[in-house]
């Protein structure tokens, strides 16, 4: 089964999937049960990325990274997802990677190098400022409340966002705001760059959740009270915030369904392997049917999720904003891949929730995947409402004919 994939595309996965195999899954086996990953042992594994040339593959080699197209990446993305640590080695971690996207698409040359270069080195981090606690920002970003106005040359940011990626740990905040007060949220925000040591910026908290894992990604809750910027930390145009964030969601909700169905696949790998050890019933438990078939429908759903995010990213590449495909790829690859992963715990049993495989940090990891960058239902809404937008004429004459 081919995914039309580029030479380049297959040669720097593989060589990613040799650095999996022979790196971080060895730093993964120590740390389980005993993590989250240190700086020194990330900052070990980036550098053996780079001296394998498959660091920060998305990424302009003007910035550090390594110029390939969109398209070409996904194949690398996937076998990344397949350890929780490979995403950030070869530095194609969210929401670093969805920020650094921003940057390339509408920073300014001074913003780039103030930010785009040390993000990409992985000397600082980023937090995307948008989810607001019970006001909006989520599902229903139309109901952002935090508010940016100006002041002589600078911005004055007032808001609480919570859920920020990274929030304990960013140096640099992409903070979406209202600046225009009368016009609709969609057409009157925008995003505006505040390191993370400006005064008024308060951190409340890391929000404990259940997908800290090896990584320790933290979600924090984050207060901007009076807080001054220079009008130059304006990302792009003024009231274009919304605009700049789809075109950064897009590819971002791609590459995350790549990572996990790299996540996916391991999972069932590991599975496989488990149960064709595991003896049960005077034969080895994978030479059930039931678990065959499992994992023969596991596969084939697997298969057609990367087929539909690659038939996106072709729409993407051609310059289409591919809204619906996008929504379509999310919503179907989050089921998948949480039905795979669910899959692979059952067939492995109660190993499958110790810290000896990496299946329970998967599993704890996997849920948030259908609420994050869009809910289902948020997806399930964008593609009704497409499919109902152009009601065919034909249709509703015969419809009619029946109550004549």
């Amino acid at each position: 089964m081919e995914y039309d994939d580029s030479e380049q595309a297959e040669a720097v996965a593989a060589r990613v999937r040799e650095f999996v195999d022979e790196t971080v899954i060895p730093v993964e086996r120590e740390l389980l049960g005993d993590g989250p990953v240190s700086e020194e042992q990330l900052a070990v594994l980036q550098e053996e990325a780079r001296e394998r040339d498959i660091y920060a593959p998305q990424i302009s080699e003007e910035y550090g990274g390594m110029g390939m197209q969109f398209r070409d990446v996904l194949p690398a993305f996937e076998e990344a997802g397949r350890s929780l640590l490979a995403a950030p080695a070869i530095r194609v971690d969210a929401p670093d990677e969805g920020n650094m996207h921003t940057f390339e698409l509408v920073a300014t040359d001074e913003q780039k190098d103030e930010w785009l270069r040390p993000l990409v080195a992985g000397e600082v981090r980023s937090g995307f400022c948008m989810t607001e606690p019970m006001q909006g920002g989520g599902s229903d970003p139309k109901m952002l409340k935090t508010e940016a106005r100006k002041d002589g040359d600078e911005w004055v940011i007032n808001g609480h966002k919570w859920w920020t990626t990274n929030g304990l740990e960013a140096d640099i905040f992409l903070v979406m705001a209202r600046t225009d007060f009368d016009a609709h949220p969609y057409s009157g925000c925008s995003i505006i760059l505040v390191p993370a040591d400006t005064p008024g910026v308060e951190i409340e908290r890391g929000i404990p959740h259940m997908a800290d894992g090896l990584l320790g990604t933290s979600h924090a809750e984050i207060k901007f009270e009076d807080v001054r910027v220079p009008v130059e930390n304006l990302m792009g145009e003024e009231n274009e915030g919304f605009s700049i964030a789809q075109q950064r969601l897009g590819p971002a909700r791609l590459t995350h369904c790549m990572r996990y169905s790299g996540m996916a696949q391991r999972a069932l790998d590991v599975a496989k392997a488990y149960t064709s050890e595991r003896q049960a019933f005077g034969s080895p438990v994978a030479e059930k049917q039931a678990i065959r078939f499992a994992v023969a429908e596991a596969e084939t759903e697997l298969h057609a999720a990367r087929c539909m995010v690659r038939h996106a990213a072709d729409r993407i590449t051609a310059g289409d904003e591919a809204r619906i495909e996008v929504s379509m790829s999310k919503l179907y690859a989050s089921n998948v891949v949480q039905d795979a992963i669910d899959t692979a715990m059952q067939m492995c049993g109660a190993n499958a929730v110790g810290e000896d495989l990496p299946l329970a940090d998967f599993y704890q990891n996997v849920r948030q995947f259908r609420f994050v960058d869009g809910a289902d239902e948020v997806h399930k809404r964008v593609i009704a409402r497409d499919a109902f937008s152009e009601v065919d004429d034909s249709e509703l004459e015969n419809i009619a004919r029946y109550g004549e």
